[in-house]
């Protein structure tokens, strides 16, 4: 394991998503100690980004959520400093950070996604109602884990929760339901991993359902038929290969009744604590959560 020089595992952070950082930082940072990896935490909260360099750093395990860590500007400073880290790269990190973008790009290129609108202080939420129909999903683009994210159900709710949802983000989407089931395909090292299909116990698969609940239930191997799962991970390969992904990331997308598929968002910075979902498809394929943490440190890179 010299051959990776002392890592950093870049942790917690100052984003909403702190507390599930840290959770996956510490899980990622015990795996890579028991493989006898010179690994140490990172946290950019708690010292600058410069004690990288002084501190003799030689790679990092980027495991931060949400801005600063997933969106491009952490990934920028590393490349200034000539460290290698993990996952994607400037661009693919800020596109994937924002789902509107990240949705323009996959319409763009012609991948189905949910249809959606982009809310304002202005827009007419009552004529957006009755386009999208009920209930519609509302999100602040930039953040994660459901944070901010409301399912408008009743006629006249949507005003509400763009208020919500802009606490978080100028930038706010509404997204047309789609309800035949959640899924997710993570993609490592260029590879599409079995889907696993999310079944929450909760309205929706929120918070709580992603981090602290033992009802949220999860299958891997997914159920979909081999023609379907084939289609969806050539799909998720397809979306992180237009995004400009590299290294590793998770493909979330959505189900309707009639077998579509619809693309939903792509996580750049997958989590990985006792709930996560890479991890899942992982151990299916064979791979160890502390394999897997070698592999994604392995890929690690600058530019």
């Amino acid at each position: 394991m010299k051959q990776f020089g002392k890592v950093a595992v870049v942790m917690g952070g100052s984003s909403a998503e702190r507390e599930v950082s840290l959770m996956s930082g510490n899980g990622v940072l015990a795996a890579l100690q028991s493989k006898g990896v010179d690994a140490h935490k990172f946290d950019p909260s708690e010292k600058p980004l410069s004690a990288l360099q002084t501190e003799g750093f030689a790679r990092v395990f980027n495991i931060l959520h949400g801005p600063f860590g997933e969106d491009g500007t952490l990934q920028g400073a590393l490349e200034s400093m000539a460290i290698p880290y993990t996952g994607c790269g400037v661009m693919a990190s800020a596109i994937c950070m924002d789902k509107w973008r990240t949705k323009l790009l996959w319409k763009g290129a012609g991948l189905p996604i949910p249809d959606f609108e982009l809310l304002s202080d202005d827009s007419d939420f009552d004529a957006i109602e009755a386009r999208l129909g009920l209930p519609i999903f509302v999100k602040p683009s930039t953040e994660g884990s459901s944070i901010g994210v409301t399912k408008v159900k009743e006629h006249g709710g949507l005003k509400a929760a763009y208020a919500e949802a802009h606490q978080y983000d100028e930038i706010v989407i509404a997204e047309q339901f789609i309800g035949g089931g959640e899924y997710t395909c993570a993609i490592i090292d260029g590879k599409a991993y079995p889907t696993i299909k999310i079944e929450p116990a909760t309205e929706y698969y929120d918070y709580q359902a992603k981090y602290f609940r033992d009802d949220t239930v999860y299958r891997c191997p997914s159920g979909l038929a081999a023609n379907v799962e084939q289609r969806a991970r050539e799909l998720a390969l397809q979306a992180f290969r237009v995004l400009g992904c590299r290294g590793w990331a998770r493909i979330d997308f959505l189900m309707d009744e009639a077998g579509g598929i619809y693309l939903l968002e792509a996580n750049t910075n997958p989590g990985m604590t006792s709930h996560s979902l890479v991890p899942m498809a992982a151990r299916v394929e064979g791979l160890s959560y502390e394999d897997l943490c070698l592999q994604v440190l392995a890929a690690a890179h600058v530019g």
